[in-house]
């Protein structure tokens, strides 16, 4: 069983980790939404959707701007802010895949629903093993953004309509360039610089600092086995 430190599983991770990212999920979200929107039995989900969708992403950058601007974390569980990529993938992909199975089966049907769950799992695992995040932090984003696909899901019901083949290949064309060929993410330095506005400070706080302090309080810094506590940044 290869691990994260094997010549090839870490290009894996890198790789994976990138179906997370808000430039690649952001278009493919936005499209689904206004397909949804512009057919009435499709409204109240494509509305909740992105509603729901908008307010955890910006629960998510409220966590990261208050560490990375004023240290308020949660040293015991080693959590600096909710991570992004974990929550936009189980926001995104459970309900993308499920509507590129509308008109299947239903056991399709929710084998594509549970298939972006998986897929999104993934991609949380990945944000670790890149040492990118701890468990907290991507656990939480899993955890927000699945609330968001279970909110729309619950908010009306999923079109029956079969989408045109073109549809569903796009999507995929759209993911497996942006994985391959996308500039890399800008949008941790655009919090970070939005949380130094903020709070004033010259440099972000950092992991090491919040743990540092919790160990001479005379608590233990949790971080993942095997991991110095330098080596992973809040992102």
């Amino acid at each position: 069983m290869s691990t994260p430190d094997t010549p090839f599983a870490q290009p894996i991770w890198q790789t994976l980790t990138r179906l997370g990212e808000a430039q690649i999920l952001l278009p493919a979200l936005l499209l689904a939404c206004l397909w949804l929107v512009l057919r009435p039995s499709g409204r109240p989900l494509g509305l909740a959707w992105l509603v729901a969708t908008v307010v955890a992403a910006s629960l998510t950058t409220a966590t990261k701007v208050v560490f990375i601007g004023y240290g308020l974390g949660w040293a015991p569980l080693d959590f600096t802010g909710i991570s992004g990529h974990a929550m936009f993938a189980a926001a995104v992909l459970p309900l993308l895949l499920r509507l590129a199975a509308s008109g299947l089966a239903p056991g399709w049907q929710t084998a594509a629903l549970a298939a972006g769950f998986g897929l999104a799992g993934t991609v949380a695992v990945s944000r670790v093993m890149v040492l990118a995040h701890s468990w907290s932090e991507v656990l939480a984003g899993f955890a927000l953004g699945g609330g968001v696909s279970l909110m729309a899901l619950y908010a009306g019901p999923m079109p029956t309509w079969r989408l045109p083949p073109w549809v569903p290949a796009a999507v995929l064309a759209w993911a497996a360039l942006g994985v391959a060929g996308a500039p890399p993410s800008r949008t941790h330095d655009w919090v970070t610089k939005m949380a130094l506005l903020q709070s004033g400070r010259s440099q972000p706080y950092k992991r090491c600092e919040m743990q540092l302090d919790y160990q001479q309080r005379g608590g233990l810094p949790a971080r993942p086995p095997g991991v110095p506590s330098t080596s992973m940044q809040p992102r």
